[in-house]
């Protein structure tokens, strides 16, 4: 069985047009937010980052590179890298079109606010569980 991180090694390799050097510019800058997030390869092959739940799913589409944060609606947004799903709930995407630039800072600081998110909801879960045992 192939690991995840080659499975995305795969995928941008194969991507012979701008979107490989966006996906890998996407994904350098979600791996350099925090060394403990993990990669994994999810619903039939779409890169999946993770630390202490989702962060992010990213997909190649015909004319565009999409990152969507699961808990996005959630996330301060400063430097207002999210462009699509702004009317949802819980996710909001960026989507790379040709000759955008990566904003790494800024999409690092989105993953990072992304891990905290998923530590803060976790730790509620976590007291909340532990109510209910008493």
């Amino acid at each position: 069985m192939t690991p995840p991180p080659e499975k995305i090694d795969k995928l941008i390799a194969g991507l012979s047009d701008w979107r490989g050097k966006t996906f890998a510019a996407v994904r350098r800058a979600i791996l350099a937010a925090d060394r403990q997030i993990v990669e994994e390869w999810k619903w039939m092959g779409s890169p999946v980052w993770s630390r202490d739940g989702m962060i992010a799913v990213a997909n190649a589409h015909k004319g565009k590179v999409k990152l969507t944060f699961a808990h996005g609606a959630q996330l301060a947004d400063p430097k207002k890298l999210f462009n699509d799903g702004l009317d949802g709930n819980a996710r909001r995407s960026i989507d790379f079109f040709e000759n955008d630039k990566v904003d790494a800072p800024g999409l690092k600081a989105l993953v990072r606010a992304a891990i905290a998110y998923n530590q803060r909801d976790r730790k509620k879960s976590s007291t909340a569980k532990n109510r209910k045992k008493r």
